[in-house]
């Protein structure tokens, strides 16, 4: 679609009431809502549809040109990935898809890294882990695959406040709106990003690639895997570490603020 005619449809929508204009813009954009639904599908299990996910995220996506103001200086686009996956996570929680057992092996393996990495200085390697755990590299490998549904919901969704917490906010939804943002939230938040900026800088080479690749570039676990060389299961246990590690970091930052 020609940019200048989804600038008028902006326009008709936003200044005239066009719900007309207000539906080809949500056709025009409907392909984000694909690729938000494919990159999160990755990494569930077969236990949730992707056809789930896309209408959850076309609820997300219909939430987005509706609160998106055209004459800020934002591309919808980015906005709109945002409100999407926020959608979709929303939905995926509503569900509770996850297994309690699973989130408790989550929580402990985040506990144990951050325990061990604060003692050490520096990032665990997965014997150090094991060992910690008592356990075996097998058993480790077991349960990071296992848990691995879990670091589906990026560190960016979510900042400080336990699950379930009413108070709890998407970072997103501070920035979006400036005149809701409180001087305690702006520091809030420029601490925990600071945080997790020096928790990424820690992490292995290997698995701070990952990240890089997969939140800032935008590549699937298996284009990942395809740059360096690694099959996507493998691609998988990197991220799932990293996330770990990093909400470990974020977990430490928590609990020194209550």
């Amino acid at each position: 679609m020609n940019p200048d005619y989804v600038n008028q449809l902006w326009m008709r929508y936003k200044e005239q009431g066009d719900e007309k204009a207000r539906e080809e813009l949500i056709l025009h954009y409907a392909g984000l809502v694909k690729y938000v639904a494919n990159r999160l599908a990755i990494n569930l299990s077969s236990a949730v549809e992707v056809d789930e996910l896309y209408s959850y995220g076309v609820e997300g996506l219909i939430d987005a040109v509706e609160k998106f103001d055209h004459q800020r200086n934002i591309k919808f686009e980015t906005y709109a990935i945002t409100r999407i996956r926020g959608a979709i996570i929303d939905g995926l929680r509503s569900m509770d898809w996850v297994p309690v057992s699973i989130r408790q092996k989550s929580k402990e393996l985040e506990k144990v890294y951050s325990r061990l990495e604060a003692k050490l200085g520096r990032a665990a390697s997965d014997e150090e882990v094991a060992e910690e755990m008592g356990i075996d590299l097998e058993k480790l490998n077991k349960i990071l695959r296992e848990v691995a549904v879990t670091t589906i919901i990026s560190l960016e969704d979510f900042y400080a406040g336990e699950e379930g917490e009413e108070k709890k906010k998407r970072w997103a939804d501070i920035i979006e709106d400036g005149d809701s943002i409180n001087a305690l939230e702006i520091l809030e938040l420029t601490e925990t990003k600071e945080i997790l900026a020096r928790a990424i800088a820690k992490l292995p080479e290997k698995e701070k690639l990952v990240i890089y690749l997969y939140y800032y570039e935008g590549l699937t676990l298996k284009e990942i895997g395809a740059v360096l060389n690694l099959s996507e299961s493998r691609i998988s246990q990197l991220h799932t570490k990293a996330i770990l590690r990093l909400r470990g970091s974020l977990g430490k930052k928590k609990q020194q603020i209550i």
